[in-house]
């Protein structure tokens, strides 16, 4: 077999296989797609810095600057003409030829295609472990890693906002991460926050500061719940789930008691009562449920 036939041969065996891998990747409800640097911009990057010629992990490719649309999750070809130009260049690949380096955008430990997408999916495509790159770093306040998809980009870059607002890393650098396993969290955590300063303000009698305000959140009611939650190991009962998902739910749960009760119960309290409901038994729920039933308003 001639090397133009053998490339021909191997393009047709790959188109195959992306087949393949984009109906199990439907079957599995996971997205299909090649992720866009544009989504970067939701990371408020604060700048770049030209890194030069190094050898990068091929798995750690996730996206392309401009051709994300010719390629799939795996950035492997998926339309005719990408599928056409990854033959021609397999052929001369196959006749010795050597491809110059590719020019890549870093973020965190993710890479981005600036150059050289159609070299990047024949190493993909070959199982190459190493390519040479141009690397440009940027500095990102949340970093990227190379499994995530286009959601976690999204919480990510909900997250950078976070940290832009509350200024949390220059006020308290070495913070505990604040990660949420679905958007729209951080504008909640924001409301506590504006909350809090609030009240701080009623009970010194005096303006509280935007930036004193998120110190003393963080130190004296979302530190301290989230050691809490740590320390019971509420955490196993709740798959999925993220420290900051169980600090809402133990702070309103905090919240309801205390206003029953008359005081504030603290964070080591409300996290034992929360997780006491949690493990109730179904007898109990059942008792719990009635109750409130019969003891609701009429109409």
């Amino acid at each position: 077999m001639d090397l133009e036939r053998q490339a021909q041969f191997e393009a047709e065996v790959l188109s195959r296989r992306v087949l393949l891998h984009d109906i199990l990747r439907r079957l599995r409800g996971k997205p299909n797609d090649l992720l866009p640097y544009s989504v970067v911009s939701a990371l408020r990057p604060r700048g770049e810095a030209y890194k030069g010629l190094q050898t990068i992990e091929v798995d750690k490719i996730i996206g392309s600057v401009d051709r994300y649309g010719d390629f799939d999750a795996e950035f492997l070809p998926k339309e005719p003409h990408t599928l056409e130009r990854w033959a021609r260049l397999r052929q001369a690949q196959l006749q010795g030829v050597e491809f110059p380096p590719i020019e890549v955008y870093k973020v965190g430990e993710a890479y981005f295609v600036k150059d050289g997408n159609h070299r990047t999916a024949l190493a993909k495509a070959l199982g190459q472990r190493y390519i040479d790159a141009y690397v440009i770093e940027l500095d990102v306040p949340v970093e990227l890693n190379p499994k995530d998809t286009l959601r976690d980009v999204i919480l990510k870059g909900e997250y950078a906002q976070f940290l832009e607002k509350t200024r949390l890393p220059q006020l308290r650098p070495g913070h505990e991460p604040i990660l949420f396993s679905k958007p729209g969290r951080y504008d909640v955590l924001l409301d506590h926050i504006r909350t809090h300063q609030y009240f701080m303000g009623l009970d010194q009698k005096r303006s509280v500061s935007w930036e004193e305000a998120v110190a003393d959140w963080y130190d004296n009611l979302y530190l301290p719940t989230v050691l809490q939650i740590r320390e019971n190991g509420v955490l196993k009962d709740f798959p999925g789930r993220t420290e900051a998902d169980l600090y809402l739910w133990v702070s309103d749960h905090r919240y309801f008691l205390s206003q029953a009760l008359g005081h504030d119960i603290g964070p080591a309290e409300a996290t034992r009562s929360a997780r006491s409901r949690v493990h109730k038994n179904p007898l109990d729920r059942f008792w719990e449920w009635l109750s409130s039933r019969l003891t609701a308003p009429v109409g």
